[in-house]
């Protein structure tokens, strides 16, 4: 029988309605596909559960489960999955498939999508009351030309043109509409920019999360994206005075009607009646009494067009105009908007909510025609008024000695990269209030969760294998305050170096200049981390034996920034990667392991992200992409075999995308792939000490003998291949891969000397380099051979290593001196995301696995580097 997971809110329980979509694991065996689940509260009740599976285990039972439920009154604090009928969801949410468009009825709201043309919604209702008459994409484009030693640019009008409506969810809870197509010229034209929508409704619920995904499939020397947003047309009802606008600011709100009570003077009657506009009140003139009102407000300006502004992280500007022709004035400035919009008239109006609305500047919100029948909202993921996308490289040539970029050829090309970004929609009876205004802020920037226990993640052994916190040692606790203390630095280095913007939001920085005091954010591939040495799997064992929100929220924006913009999804190099670089999509080097799946499954299965099923089903057939770049072109020559590729970390890239799709989706074609793989490495020399370069095979997944220590074998380890490889074992149960994961973890630090002899000579130790990188791989040998020896050497490769790969502990940061940066910061100089990553990795794994064979105390750093 199956277990009941016990489930808990992730930043505590949602105050109003709202939707939630949440993901659970189970151990191998404990759930049968066939096992219906309900959903228990702690106080007894049965609530309405969609459950649908999204990963199986080798032997045919469930792995991760995802669950979808609406909460119409408040919910209680913790809730339990149990064996059993699930409560019966009441028949309000329908979906409705036509020839030219598709309906979705939560019972709450009624929205209608177009299956092509421009518009992607052709309306949107709440009790019959029309609240949106259309909704499309909107972007522009800038091109500019240099002639006779001046600049001249040109402008142009980009609309979404529909290419494809699906349904992929249809309820009786959870309703999903998947929406493709790209951009075009008002004028017509080119189509390009690919985007696709995803809107996702809840019964009963009023409200709409949509998921907004563009693909740059552009000339960055010529195509200069000056905006991009969604916008709304909104019908308006009743008087100027009627309507109404909020914008939400640092802590409360910008309240403002197209025509507001306020003027030269304000007699007491006139005072009354502004405070309640003000609050969003609809008001009732008196013909008598309020005839001198009447008269006033014929006479005062009418504000049509509203606008603000978040031209960066610290700075935002509102605006508004009475009407197209006229000028802009100045209305408030702040620093970090709340990124929420509403406008609406008699018979309501919409909210929209851009999430992470500051961090991914320069964004925007505006409100247009307030005055007219009509007006439209637009909500910008790039304002038209900051300086337009420049996508170009930061230089026409590469430096791969100087600055450590990866190859000579320049491949710096945006040509393929994503960005996504999320939105709330409500549909509103009338003026929210600005307690219900706070809850949409805090619904789209944070929204609810249910999460597991750590220990429910951890027993079930579904994503891999870590430890849980242990403080039952001095030295343990010293470790747990380490790991905890690095996880708040980068928070902390997130704020204080401003990692913020639309391409990098989401990412840190590799390596730091301790004499500049700051990252080398402009030294080839030094600058932006693009997931090397697999820094998304640090933040995402540190979240599961935590619980932690605030992990939770850091590891989530990393997944949503390296899955997209590190990635490409079109193109050339659809399949790969791009190495650290200044730019994110900057560095020649274009590779497998940078957007394998392994990397981004923790976050499609606790949320069951329909966005993140897309990347990792876009990378099952990466390997294919070396074809069309070899990984090893630089380093070996064409010759007979079809491609090559290192057993780490291409091959084990490819492993963890086959992986992921054989668990969703039972496919054994990639399974086999796996296998073949394994069994090539068993008829190599010295299985899988050989290489690491092979010739390669896409077709069947052939690895092909090309020679011994071709190339460093710390990479096979260092980018996940470990954390993929011993998971493989896990699922597999092939005790001669075991053994050849225990023979690779214990032979890697041996002398010189004992590889040859072990090896007849086949091995002289070349390249078997940075021990600390290889602790993981160690622990699985030594707690496989059951040698002590072998885990207390790895554990002093961890805590004493003299070779610069180790975390000094106590961590301590200092200050820098004021007149050496341009703001007072504090700094650890030697602080690397590789190593930090790495160690912190190894750290959690080692726990798991030789936590016993802790020295009983950590020695100090500068004894370790003293002779």
């Amino acid at each position: 029988m199956a277990a009941t997971p016990s489930l808990s809110w992730l930043e505590g329980k949602p105050a109003w309605p709202a939707g939630v979509t949440w993901g659970v694991p189970w151990k191998q065996g404990e759930l049968d596909r066939n096992t219906p689940l309900k959903l228990c509260g702690n106080d007894g009740a049965s609530v309405p559960v969609q459950s649908w599976p999204t990963a199986y285990w080798p032997d045919g039972s469930v792995k991760w489960t995802a669950h979808a439920a609406s909460f119409h009154s408040e919910p209680v604090d913790n809730y339990s999955l149990e064996p059993g009928a699930a409560a019966p969801a009441d028949a309000s949410l329908s979906v409705k498939e036509a020839d030219e468009y598709i309906e979705v009825d939560t019972g709450a709201v009624v929205c209608r999508f177009n299956r092509s043309g421009p518009s992607v919604i052709r309306e949107l209702s709440r009790d019959g009351r029309k609240l949106c008459a259309e909704g499309r994409l909107v972007a522009m484009r800038e091109e500019r030309h240099y002639t006779s030693g001046r600049n001249t640019i040109v402008e142009e009008t980009l609309q979404s043109i529909v290419e494809s409506t699906k349904v992929e969810q249809k309820g009786p809870i959870r309703a999903v509409v998947k929406i493709q197509g790209r951009h075009q010229s008002t004028a017509g034209g080119r189509r390009w920019l690919p985007f696709t929508l995803r809107f996702v409704f809840y019964a009963r619920q009023a409200s709409i999360r949509i998921v907004h995904t563009l693909l740059y499939d552009g000339n960055p020397h010529q195509d200069f994206l000056k905006g991009l947003g969604i916008r709304f047309t909104i019908p308006m009802k009743g008087p100027l005075y009627n309507r109404h606008l909020r914008m939400a600011g640092d802590t409360g709100w910008f309240s403002e009607s197209p025509k507001g009570l306020m003027t030269f003077r304000l007699p007491d009657r006139q005072r009354e009646l502004y405070e309640q506009q003000t609050a969003g009140s609809f008001l009732s003139l008196d013909s008598d009494q309020d005839a001198g009102l009447r008269s006033l407000l014929d006479d005062s300006p009418e504000w049509g067009d509203f606008k603000l502004t978040q031209i960066s992280s610290d700075s935002y500007m509102i605006q508004k105009r009475t009407k197209e022709g006229c000028g802009w004035i100045h209305s408030v400035s702040g620093s970090r908007a709340g990124g929420l919009l509403y406008t609406g008239g008699e018979e309501g109006g919409l909210a929209i909510g851009v999430r992470r609305f500051w961090e991914k500047f320069p964004t925007g919100l505006e409100a247009a025609g307030l005055t007219g029948e009509e007006a439209a909202i637009t909500a910008w993921f790039w304002s038209p008024d900051a300086p337009a996308m420049d996508l170009r490289h930061y230089d026409t040539e590469t430096h791969v000695i100087s600055c450590y970029e990866g190859a000579d050829e320049l491949r710096s090309t945006p040509y393929g990269v994503g960005n996504t970004s999320e939105l709330m929609l409500w549909c509103c009876e009338s003026t929210p209030n600005h307690d219900t205004l706070d809850a949409m802020v805090r619904e789209k920037e944070s929204p609810p969760l249910l999460v597991c226990e750590p220990a429910r993640y951890h027993e079930t052994r579904a994503l891999g294998f870590w430890s849980l916190p242990d403080r039952s040692t001095p030295v343990k606790s010293q470790l747990e305050d380490t790991l905890d203390q690095l996880i708040g630095f980068y928070q902390e280095e997130i704020e204080q170096r401003r990692w913020y913007g639309f391409w990098d939001y989401g990412d840190v920085m590799h390596s730091y200049d301790p004499v500049r005091h700051t990252w080398k954010y402009d030294i080839g591939g030094c600058a932006w981390q693009n997931t090397e040495l697999a820094p998304n799997i640090w933040l995402w064992y540190m979240f599961l034996r935590s619980g932690r929100a605030d992990i939770f929220r850091l590891a989530e924006a990393m997944t949503r920034h390296t899955s997209e913009v590190d990635v490409y999804h079109i193109g050339e190099y659809a399949g790969l990667g791009s190495r650290h670089n200044v730019l994110h999509w900057g560095c020649g080097c274009k590779e497998a392991r940078i957007g394998m799946a392994g990397l981004h499954k923790f976050y499609y299965y606790l949320t069951a992200d329909e966005r993140i099923m897309d990347i990792m089903d876009e990378a099952k057939d990466s390997d294919y992409a070396t074809l069309r770049l070899d990984p090893m072109r630089a380093y070996f020559a064409k010759d007979e075999f079809p491609t090559h590729t290192r057993s780490g970390p291409d091959w084990a890239a490819f492993c963890s995308n086959w992986l992921a799709h054989w668990e969703r989706y039972e496919d054994t074609s990639y399974r086999d792939k796996m296998l073949r793989g394994i069994e090539c490495l068993k008829g190599m020399p010295n299985r899988l000490l050989t290489g690491p370069v092979f010739g390669y095979e896409p077709k069947t997944g052939e690895l092909l003998f090309m020679g011994h220590e071709n190339y460093g074998h710390h990479l096979m380890i260092c980018m996940g291949g470990a954390q993929v490889w011993t998971e493989m074992a896990y699922l597999l149960q092939d005790p001669e891969w075991d053994a050849m994961l225990a023979e690779y973890g214990e032979f890697y630090n041996l002398p010189k000397e004992e590889k040859i002899r072990r090896t007849s000579g086949a091995l002289q130790g070349k390249d078997w380099n940075i021990p600390m990188l290889s602790t993981a791989m160690m622990a699985f040998s030594a707690s496989r051979m059951n040698n002590g020896e072998l885990a207390k050497q790895a554990w002093d490769y961890l805590l004493r290593s003299p070779y610069n790969w180790s975390v000094e502990i106590p961590l301590e940061t200092r200050e820098v001196p004021r007149q050496e940066f341009v703001r007072s910061i504090r700094e650890i100089p030697w602080i690397s995301t590789n190593t930090v990553s790495q160690w912190s990795i190894n750290t959690i794994v080692c726990l798991e696995m030789i936590g016993e064979h802790l020295p009983v105390t950590i020695m100090p750093q500068e004894e370790v580097n003293s002779p």
